[in-house]
């Protein structure tokens, strides 16, 4: 049985590589909780375009390589109205080459960070689970490079 979603999101766990290592781009969002780029989905856009689109209005971000194979769905449920909100959100993994980041007026501030230090930074549960599984995947990927 498929679960009922009232709100559908789309959004990215960004990483840039730094010397050996790799540091992830997380956001300050103005509710004061740490958290990755995302967004809804708009009616007639697919997850990718709307991971695309969400990046750059909230970090101004234009050019991510998407990582092939990974996807992360999450679901939780807030209350928005007295009402409550079931919420889907899908991550995908992505590098970004730039470390400029121009934030949207949604959020306070940003930050790259390694992994232990990004995990630390994360205000929820799933969202370290999230980057705890980009992060495994990420190394399977790239076991050519130290990261």
């Amino acid at each position: 049985m498929k679960r009922r979603v009232d709100e559908r999101s789309a959004g990215a766990v960004l990483y840039i590589r730094e010397g050996n290592g790799v540091e992830y781009l997380l956001l300050k969002y103005g509710a004061g909780h740490w958290d990755f780029p995302k967004g809804h989905i708009e009616k007639n856009e697919s997850e990718l375009q709307a991971v695309v689109r969400e990046v750059w209005e909230e970090t101004g971000i234009q050019r991510i390589e998407l990582v092939e194979g990974f996807r992360k769905v999450i679901n939780y449920m807030f209350m928005k109205n007295g009402r409550l909100v079931r919420k889907e959100v899908v991550f995908y993994l992505g590098e970004v080459f730039d470390r400029a980041v121009t934030l949207s007026q949604e959020h306070l501030d940003f930050v790259w960070l390694p992994l232990e230090k990004a995990v630390e930074r994360l205000t929820f549960k799933t969202a370290r689970e999230t980057l705890l599984e980009a992060d495994s995947y990420l190394r399977k990927r790239l076991n050519n490079i130290q990261i």
